[in-house]
């Protein structure tokens, strides 16, 4: 009887994880690290917000997730430094103060905060300084949200760089370690994520505990409708910010994430009839996952 060997396959290549931790970043978006290397200007689309690029620096977030900066500046006339959950690193600005959702930052030449924690005005309007340092922060709020993991692959618009663009460039690297950051904050203080994109409920707690002025202003808003996002924007708050807060009061015991309300399904003749790319065959649905796998890398 003659034995046949054959040669196993080769090993498929595997992301080292340990190396990606000791970088301290590119396990975010691939493709943003990508893009980050080859110095890349342009708009990176992605399934819950655009990053805008400029020679491979962040200049300008965008989320539906998140309030513009227009909305963070023109709710109460200026941006609130809320000191137990300001944004992280932010690029070029020294640290006056550190919290647990990380340092707290002042823009050099903006004369530093108010003690209120207001950023400081000139003649109704913030300083150059306390105006970039708002930016940042607007950026590095919207970038939590587009950064989020996601269903779509991401897709690149290469061309100059779009929306008003940050003073001082965010490079990737600071971007995608504040975005890790910022996950193990809000998991450590409650691991259920639901609460971030569904509406919320008053719960009946035991024994309420004693709440803060600013968790108490968000308890307010909390009507069974609005989602976390929607009470970011009524009280003109970052909305990482305002998930902060959300998950101590569900921690609390305060509030819960609502119901889901169940997707109405479609009748088989129309499943499909809105989408042009749909196909029952499963060589083509095959082909369009190894086509985003690829676009993804």
């Amino acid at each position: 009887m003659t034995t046949v060997r054959t040669t196993p396959p080769p090993r498929l290549p595997v992301r080292d994880k340990a190396a990606a931790q000791d970088r301290g970043w590119g396990g975010v978006s691939p493709m943003l690290t990508r893009l980050a290397a080859e110095r890349a200007t342009g708009v990176l689309v992605r399934e819950r917000g655009t990053l805008h690029l400029a020679e491979g620096q962040v200049v300008h977030a965008e989320s539906p997730s998140a309030p513009a900066l227009d909305v963070l500046l023109s709710t109460r006339g200026t941006l609130h430094a809320h000191t137990d959950t300001t944004a992280g690193p932010t690029a070029g600005l020294t640290a006056d103060t550190t919290t647990e959702a990380g340092p707290r930052r002042s823009a050099p030449g903006a004369g530093g905060r108010h003690r209120d924690g207001r950023v400081p005005v000139d003649g109704g309007r913030p300083t150059p300084g306390a105006l970039e340092l708002c930016h940042l922060v607007a950026l590095y709020d919207a970038a939590y949200f587009a950064l989020a993991p996601s269903s779509t692959p991401g897709r690149f618009r290469y061309g100059t760089a779009e929306g008003p663009g940050a003073v001082r460039p965010v490079p990737v690297d600071a971007l995608e370690r504040e975005t890790l950051r910022r996950r193990d904050l809000l998991h450590r203080i409650w691991p259920d994520p639901r609460t971030d994109g569904i509406p919320l409920v008053r719960a009946e707690a035991v024994a309420a505990p004693a709440l803060t002025a600013r968790r108490r202003a968000v308890l307010a808003l909390v009507d069974g409708v609005r989602t976390a996002s929607d009470i970011a924007r009524e009280l003109g708050r970052p909305a990482f910010h305002t998930l902060v807060d959300v998950r101590r009061l569900v921690a609390a015991g305060v509030v819960a994430p609502g119901p889901r309300t169940p997707a109405v399904p479609l009748p088989p003749e129309l499943a499909g009839a809105g989408d042009p790319g749909h196909t029952d065959d499963p060589n083509i649905t095959l082909l369009k996952r190894l086509r985003d796998a690829l676009e993804a890398l």
